[in-house]
């Protein structure tokens, strides 16, 4: 009985800030469709379910995961190049973020969400299935060991490593044109400054995220053609 008064519970929350993903994702200049927000809500809702049990999250409150996980996610989209069949690597994914997100408002890019630990694996496996995203797949590997069978034109990370670290395990994985993007808190200018000259920084954008007060930014990398070094 209290399972199932937590799971209406869950979707009466979704459903009164469906309004505050809508004027958030509008504000970030991402344009959702309904069947998008449908989806979005649904997987925090699924997220929310699984956290009861396997503690996947900090954030348990549906309209903190709104802010702090959904709109966290969406605001590194525009950052993202804006072409379709982009080649998505999510390292350090955890419980989806930012891949699910990702693969839910660019249906035509192709997402892989790569995590070591086992549960959390499991978790964005069953987030894919139930949201039929046919554009992403779960990988349970450390990033210094994952192969795959081509290139990543983003490969990018939330909260995963320094930067040096994130650089080191994931560069081999970028295309010839393609780039890192690590989403961070506030600028990191110590990891930036402990970069090695082989790896190049190309940008650094702080992020406004509505609904959400701390820090965020993202630093987009590149590793430097041996000739550039």
């Amino acid at each position: 009985m209290a399972a199932a008064e937590g799971a209406q519970t869950r979707a009466r929350v979704a459903a009164s800030d469906r309004g505050v993903l809508a004027d958030g994702a509008a504000a970030l200049g991402v344009a959702l469709t309904d069947t998008q927000h449908d989806a979005i809500a649904a997987y925090l809702a699924l997220l929310g379910k699984w956290n009861d049990r396997h503690n996947l999250t900090a954030i348990r409150e549906p309209a903190r995961m709104v802010t702090h996980h959904a709109l966290d996610a969406l605001a590194v989209l525009p950052q993202l190049p804006d072409r379709a069949s982009l080649r998505v690597l999510d390292v350090g994914t955890g419980a989806g973020i930012p891949g699910i997100l990702l693969a839910i408002a660019r249906p035509d890019w192709h997402v892989t969400l790569l995590d070591a630990n086992q549960k959390k694996t499991a978790f964005v496996t069953q987030a894919i299935a139930e949201l039929r995203l046919r554009n992403a797949e779960a990988v349970q590997s450390r990033v210094e060991r994952f192969t795959a069978a081509q290139p990543y034109d983003v490969v990018i990370s939330r909260a995963f490593a320094s930067l040096a670290d994130f650089a080191a395990g994931a560069a081999s994985h970028v295309a010839d044109d393609g780039a890192l993007y690590a989403m961070k808190g506030v600028v990191p200018t110590d990891e930036i400054a402990a970069l090695p000259p082989s790896v190049q920084v190309i940008t650094t954008t702080t992020l406004a995220i509505p609904g959400l007060d701390d820090a965020r930014s993202v630093v987009v990398l590149r590793p430097r053609d041996v000739s550039e070094r």
